[in-house]
């Protein structure tokens, strides 16, 4: 009887578990799956925990757990082609193991006197693991999602002058709007100490939220973006710092239209 209560247990929380799992990876790969197709799969890596009363050598395990986790995936996503089936299968596993890795995290920071706290049938540490892995989860979705927007807006540049050229590392701001009221030119902003010679010099008059005043320009022959190509008529801002971690160049949103 107790035999049965526990491998319930087992079950629930393992279908749970993957259920996470699933989910979170349809979220991140941005899948559009029914939620019925989210329940078949957990159940299929659910049921599997019925191995632990079978006897395997560790080759058939493996392969066992491997072809699971393809049913798995599979009955989720459904097969379009390899990379499709990879791509899936890599997440699968890398949420796994962040999931995983929290919930062992959590066992054994409540654990006592070597053991795991239990109520009846349940293990806290488990409830508790579960609970903090979707926030976790949920969290580094998040950030997942904030990571890819922000670094495709992080490109590679070089700027070219008359008598030398400069290799950037510039940052795509679509607050930036700045343009020369003369010839209506879109302007890019440098860290001043950049700049080797100064000639030329444009005063640019600018307004923003928190100041107004004149900034310094210069012109530049061409400049080439990365994914973008060579573009040509616009002015460079000289700024004495850009707050940016590794950046050095905001670009003008302009600069990237046809």
């Amino acid at each position: 009887m107790k035999m049965k209560v526990y491998l319930d247990v087992i079950l629930v929380i393992n279908l749970i578990f993957d259920f996470i799992v699933l989910l979170s990876s349809s979220i991140i790969l941005k899948r559009k799956v029914k939620l019925i197709r989210i329940v078949l799969g957990s159940l299929i890596g659910s049921l599997s925990m019925l191995i632990l009363f079978i006897r395997f050598n560790t080759i058939s395990l493996f392969i066992f757990k491997i072809v699971v986790s393809s049913l798995m995936i599979i009955s989720v996503y459904g097969f379009k082609n390899i990379r499709y089936f990879v791509k899936n299968t890599y997440y699968f596993y890398l949420i796994s193991v962040i999931t995983g890795g929290i919930i062992y995290f959590v066992n054994n920071q409540f654990m006592t006197n070597n053991k795991l706290l239990f109520s009846s049938t349940y293990s806290y540490n488990i409830i508790l693991g579960i609970i903090l892995s979707i926030i976790g989860l949920i969290i580094y979705i998040r950030n997942i999602k904030s990571l890819k927007t922000n670094y495709n807006k992080y490109l590679n540049v070089v700027i070219y002058f008359k008598n030398y050229e400069l290799k950037v590392n510039a940052f795509l701001d679509t607050g930036n709007k700045l343009k020369d009221p003369y010839l209506f030119r879109p302007i890019i902003l440098l860290n001043k100490n950049m700049v080797k010679y100064k000639e030329n010099v444009l005063l640019v008059p600018y307004n923003t939220c928190n100041s107004s005043g004149l900034l310094e320009c210069i012109k530049a022959e061409k400049i080439y973006i990365e994914g973008v190509g060579y573009k040509k008529n616009f002015l460079v801002g000289l700024s004495n710092s850009i707050y940016l971690d590794g950046i050095n160049c905001i670009l003008n949103e302009r600069l990237l239209e046809g």
